[in-house]
């Protein structure tokens, strides 16, 4: 297992009433559904739209059981944002 910080910006982190938390996963699946696990439906949704960073490169499509985390690792939450 791999511990580091999750990061949440805009609705991300109003949903998960949080700006950053720790996690403790080897997989960015695992440190998601661990995030995930006490909170309301919305924090899901915001997730499902949500694009990801782990440590500044883009996740994109690749299955997030695939994106293994190391120690010290910042997973970015970033959901949709208007204006460009």
């Amino acid at each position: 297992m791999a511990k580091g910080l999750i990061r949440y910006w805009a609705a991300a982190r109003a949903a998960a009433g949080v700006a950053e938390e720790p996690y403790d996963a080897a997989t960015l699946e695992e440190a998601l559904t661990a995030a995930g696990s006490g909170r309301g439906g919305e924090f899901e949704r915001v997730l499902a739209r949500s694009s990801f960073l782990v440590d500044g490169a883009p996740v994109g499509t690749r299955d997030h059981a695939s994106i293994e985390l190391t120690d010290g690792a910042t997973v970015e939450v970033l959901p949709p944002f208007a204006g460009g």
